[in-house]
């Protein structure tokens, strides 16, 4: 049985749940209902998408860190995005090749740690607009 069996998630939570990780591991701060919505495809109101956000509290895979704010994914909600939402494909020689001059171009550590975050960010999320694929 999957993560995604076990929460019984529908197609459309589980767009939800992959917006707001991706643009949580983006910007670093807690996802509103209509940032989610602003950055899908899903053709969906705020209101509806605070429906489904709800119902994502209520299983323990997002929280909101403050009264009236954002969300943000727990533990839970990243190991079932992880296990059943990520779709990883290998990664190219093109990749590769321009991710292996990034690092030989410099030796500062911040920069690398900076680089590091870009590439994974840009191998494994897709870009705003594709989020519901």
């Amino acid at each position: 049985m999957s993560e995604k069996d076990e929460f019984d998630l529908s197609d459309r939570a589980q767009a939800v749940l992959k917006g707001l990780i991706q643009r949580y591991v983006e910007e670093g701060t807690p996802v509103g209902s209509r940032t989610v919505a602003q950055d899908s495809d899903l053709s969906l109101s705020p209101a509806t998408i605070r429906n489904v956000m709800s119902d994502l509290e209520d299983s323990g895979l997002i929280q909101a860190p403050h009264t009236s704010s954002g969300r943000v994914p727990t533990e839970k909600g990243y190991r079932v995005f992880i296990n059943s939402i990520l779709q990883v494909s290998p990664m190219g020689i093109d990749s590769l090749g321009q991710i292996t001059e990034q690092f030989t171009s410099t030796s500062d550590t911040n920069t690398i740690g900076q680089r590091i975050g870009d590439a994974f960010n840009n191998h494994f999320f897709c870009r705003r607009g594709a989020h519901a694929q």
